[in-house]
């Protein structure tokens, strides 16, 4: 019995240490401690639970439950100050969460989140325990666990699934944003802007090419190739002129670059036919512009072999990148500024270009500055690119122009990260925040290196690094501005009325060409929205050019500075989603619409409902089959009429045995059960003979017998007696009127045109041949 009391003893013990009480604001006393045998309840604040449950009642009535995964206490408190409450989910470890976020970044998915907002220093769990102390937001939460949750606001788009939601839940993500919020939909869909807007995507979006497709990956060579020739024109330019050379050397402070002008003057000269071919290479690319070239024949040579163009990228690096003199540079200067003159027109891309040739290798789908890496040597892009073959067979490497001659501040890189909200596909609904901040490098800013540290300006990158010494002392230590300090930094530089009369609206319309391209392929949803980052560089004429757009961009209070906006902008999101939908007059904060398109209108879906009209086809019946059966032609027929006067419209035929100086009478005869093919003919009074066939005079089978159209023409019982032919009812026989009887005789006077002979004779015969055949039927 002791040992059943000891098990239960322990039990009580547990359950007093996993129930305790909810809220408990002084400590337990002396007596409670020594007595933990015995079972606690918890204590429960009746006010607080009354609290709690009315608040929780008018949130289901209003439909106010809303769910958050991942850390965003900022959200969570403006939903909380609005009557919302909130449905929590579980939650992940961090071990899971990191294996996860290794598993992303291997399968490098095309639909991945762009940026860094997983990143993150501070666990979820921290951040909720600091909020909610007394555990009132855990007792609301478990309130609603059985009811509907009618807000999402999640890290990633797959955490909920769209195609479940009903109409009047929302979320902050919509299905397949992928197609622009990756490297490779972005330079995929960009190509097709010309469909949408008259905008020529090279003037605000570096050139792009994926290297897993294999036309593509001709095109990036042929572009290198071009790019190579353009930059060794200006490479000639600025050492002849004088052009450039200050920020060449101004940057140049490592001791490759004090060893370098001691190896131009060692090395032998490159000779001048580099320039030449270089020339060439440009000007049948501004034919291929002009159209100039389709007179070409197609079995034309290159204007390089393979050979010729491994020769000239050697003598290119060799010119570029160690500093090697040209032979008789200066007497090509005038044409190589020319050339670069037209090239200036139809390339935009060509101020930004530089002369060093350096391209930005990226993966498609992975964020915050992983697997980037800057290369400027062709064979290096091929083999780093083909040393992957997965890569290379799903097209997730994308390789793209880097602009070597950005706007520096203070000798150093930096990028801008601008926000904008997207509330709906159709019509497409654009909301462009009147804020950004600036990123800086830790490090100044060198093409002599290819460091990340140097050339990437992600948070994530930067932070690992500490800042130079050789760096300004203006820059920021958090290595971040405000645009409100980079505007007065280009008050300074007399550039004030340039933000908002170029930066500004060059931002926003390479935003909206962005998402035009992209309207057709995301699956949108009416209550959803998203924020969406973009990243923008500026050139020297203060041009952007958008880099990337990112999905999911981070708020985590990395400095003070984004502590600041990203708090104002998660607010001012949920006042363009939330408020506005109540309130067309709510105040938007930072948010402007720049562009909302006109709806288009979408046939409704009436169900299956298919008609097929049409004729059918009937197949034709053969002919029936018939024995042919020979034709004896008859001793005697009715020969046809010879032109002569009007009373001489049946031929004149003696018979046989017939009395002499008897009129002449046309005889029937024929063979046995033979049928006689009797021809009447009709004689006008123009001269001109018809002939007609009766239709009782068609040959029939042996054996058969016609059947005649007349009751009148009957067989011949008698099979002793042979009749000379058929017997025809010769009443009155006309072309207009077919046969008529005897109560409709021929009138001549109605036909002047045609005269008949009489037949009477005829009749009389008949007649008398039929006497002498008993059981036939005497005509009428």
């Amino acid at each position: 019995m002791e040992a059943p009391k000891q098990r239960q003893c322990q039990q009580e013990e547990v359950s007093s240490e996993v129930w305790q009480p909810p809220s408990t604001n002084s400590a337990p006393s002396a007596e409670g401690r020594a007595r933990r045998g015995q079972l606690t309840l918890p204590v429960i604040n009746l006010d607080r639970l009354r609290a709690a449950k009315a608040v929780v009642d008018k949130a289901v009535k209003l439909r106010k439950v809303f769910s958050i995964h991942g850390p965003y206490p900022v959200v969570r408190a403006a939903l909380r100050a609005r009557g919302w409450v909130e449905h929590r989910m579980p939650r992940q470890g961090p071990l899971r969460r990191r294996r996860r976020a290794d598993e992303e970044g291997d399968r490098n998915d095309v639909d991945d989140s762009d940026d860094d907002d997983d990143d993150g220093d501070d666990s979820p769990e921290e951040v909720e325990k600091e909020d909610d102390p007394d555990n009132m937001y855990d007792l609301m939460s478990r309130m609603v666990r059985n009811e509907m949750t009618y807000f999402y606001w999640t890290t990633r788009r797959d955490t909920i699934d769209n195609r479940t939601l009903r109409k009047e839940q929302m979320t902050n993500h919509f299905a397949r944003a992928g197609t622009f919020t990756t490297k490779v939909g972005l330079c995929v869909n960009l190509r097709s802007l010309q469909w949408y807007a008259a905008a020529d995507p090279d003037t605000f979006f570096p050139r792009c090419y994926r290297l897993g497709a294999e036309d593509e990956k001709h095109t990036f060579i042929e572009d290198f190739r071009r790019t190579a020739c353009t930059s060794l024109l200006q490479c000639v330019v600025e050492r002849t002129l004088g052009e450039g050379q200050e920020f060449e050397e101004a940057t140049d402070h490592s001791p490759q670059g004090q060893k370098r002008s001691c190896r131009r003057r060692a090395a032998t000269l490159v000779p001048s036919s580099v320039i030449q071919r270089a020339l060439c290479v440009c000007q049948e690319f501004m034919d291929s512009l002009e159209h100039s070239d389709i007179d070409v024949a197609m079995e034309t040579s290159p204007t390089l072999t393979q050979q010729e163009w491994d020769e000239f990228i050697h003598n290119y690096y060799r010119v570029v990148h160690d500093g090697v003199e040209i032979e008789a540079s200066d007497l090509y200067a005038d044409s190589c500024q020319a050339m670069l003159q037209r090239l200036r027109e139809v390339s935009p891309q060509l101020n930004t270009d530089g002369i060093h040739n350096i391209w930005i290798i990226k993966p498609g789908a992975k964020s915050r500055g992983r697997g980037i890496m800057c290369v400027k040597r062709l064979d290096e892009i091929l083999r780093l690119v083909d040393s992957d073959p997965v890569l290379i067979k799903d097209s997730k490497w994308v390789v793209q122009k880097y602009l070597e001659r950005p706007l520096l501040l203070h000798g150093t890189k930096f990028d801008i990260r601008q926000w904008f909200l997207v509330t709906d596909w159709n019509p497409l609904t654009i909301w462009f925040y009147n804020k950004c901040y600036l990123r800086f490098s830790t490090q100044p800013y060198s093409l002599n290196t290819l460091d990340s540290s140097v050339h990437l300006c992600n948070n994530s990158i930067q932070k690992h690094f500490r800042p130079s010494q050789l760096r300004h002392a203006e820059l920021p230590e958090d290595n971040m501005w405000s645009c409100e300090q980079f505007r007065a930094f280009l008050e300074q530089q007399g550039r004030g009325a340039e933000w908002e009369g170029a930066v500004v609206p060059g931002m926003q319309q390479a935003v909206v060409y962005a998402l035009m391209t992209a309207q057709d392929l995301v699956e949108w949803r009416r209550g959803s929205f998203e924020l969406y980052g973009a990243d923008f560089m500026l050139g020297r004429d203060l041009r952007p050019w958008l880099i990337e757009i990112n999905a999911s961009p981070t708020m985590a209070p990395s400095t003070g500075l984004t502590a600041r906006l990203c708090a104002a902008v998660q607010e001012d999101t949920l006042r363009v989603v939330l408020d506005r939908r109540l309130d067309r007059n709510a105040h938007t904060g930072g948010f402007k619409l720049i562009y909302k398109q006109a709806p288009v209108e979408v046939p409704q879906y009436v169900g299956v409902n298919l008609l097929v009209e049409g004729a059918p086809l009937r197949r034709p019946r053969p002919p029936p089959h018939r024995i042919p059966v020979p034709v004896i032609p008859a001793p005697f027929s009715l020969p046809r009429a010879i032109k002569s006067g009007p009373q001489s419209l049946l031929p004149k035929h003696h018979t046989a045995g017939a009395p002499v100086g008897a009129p002449e009478r046309p005889t029937l005869t024929s063979e046995p059960k033979k049928v006689q093919r009797v021809r009447l003919s009709l004689t006008t009074l123009e001269g001109v003979s018809r002939s007609q066939d009766p239709p009782w005079t068609k040959s029939f089978p042996c054996g058969h017998t016609p059947r005649p159209r007349n009751t009148r023409l009957l067989p011949l019982p008698d099979s002793s007696y042979v009749p000379s032919g058929p017997i025809l009812p010769l009443e009155v026989i006309s072309l207009q009127h077919g046969l008529l009887g005897a109560g409709h005789p021929f009138d001549s006077a109605s036909h002047p045109g045609l005269q008949l002979h009489p037949l009477s004779h005829l009749r009389r015969q008949v007649r008398a041949n039929q006497e002498g055949c008993p059981g036939v039927k005497q005509p009428l």
